[in-house]
């Protein structure tokens, strides 16, 4: 298993923005396949974004253009930066490290005015 802590999220307006962060310390996190899935109260748990070891990078069609995934390989994160979010897009984030099935404890993210 895989030590995985997200943080970032929190209560914004819709059409704002926020930053999820996922820390790996255990591991470096650029040598493999991360993933950010978020779960919403009733629903099942869907992927929102995934980053592989080389780079490559897939979106949920629901968040394409809206949300971005990247790298920090100097603080060794896995970041989600969020725009215009929507009130659909309220959940639970979780980060994922694929090679493991490792998740992080989540981070609540509410879109509400």
């Amino acid at each position: 298993q895989v030590h995985l802590v997200e943080s970032g999220g929190g209560l914004v307006q819709p059409g704002g923005s926020l930053r999820l962060s996922c820390a790996a310390p255990g591991i470096i996190a650029s040598a493999y396949t991360m993933g950010w899935y978020r779960q919403a109260p009733g629903k099942q748990r869907e992927l929102v974004a995934v980053i592989s070891s080389s780079g490559s990078i897939n979106y949920a069609d629901s968040v394409k253009g809206r949300f971005t995934i990247s790298r920090d390989n100097a603080k060794n994160t896995v970041s989600l930066q969020m725009n215009s979010l929507k009130p659909e897009d309220t959940a639970v984030y979780y980060c994922r490290h694929y090679a493991s099935d490792s998740w992080g404890q989540g981070t609540q993210v509410t879109v509400s005015s």
